[in-house]
């Protein structure tokens, strides 16, 4: 029974104490996050236009230039050179490693493309 009541009185504080810390540290925070907010870089057409991945989402009918842009290589890269960075690609978003099943499907599709 005292044993319980002590478990209890542990708990009690436990909670008192992280209230306390809680409390002291909201104005911080608050002031954190509002500087985070204003620091983070502007979603603008500039900003964008300068990024240097593609931007857009799949065709429906995957064409040769969407494959190589998918692959990184040239649309009149060799086999060798499209099999060299389909295996890179898939090596980091393969399904077994938790990569996508959609990316690698469209991977896939790619590499059958450039390789015909």
């Amino acid at each position: 029974m005292a044993s319980g009541m002590i478990i209890a009185g542990l708990g009690l504080a436990t909670i008192g104490f992280g209230a306390r810390f809680v409390l002291r540290t909201m104005p911080t925070l608050g002031k954190k996050m509002a500087d985070a907010v204003g620091s983070m870089p502007k979603l603008d057409g500039k900003s964008l236009a300068n990024s240097k991945y593609y931007k857009g989402g799949f065709e429906p009918k995957m064409t040769k230039r969407e494959a190589a842009l998918i692959l990184s290589v040239s649309p009149s890269a060799n086999s060798q050179k499209v099999r060299a960075a389909y295996k890179k690609m898939m090596l980091v978003n393969h399904p077994d490693r938790g990569g996508s099943p959609y990316i690698s499907a469209k991977l896939s599709e790619a590499k059958d493309i450039l390789d015909k």
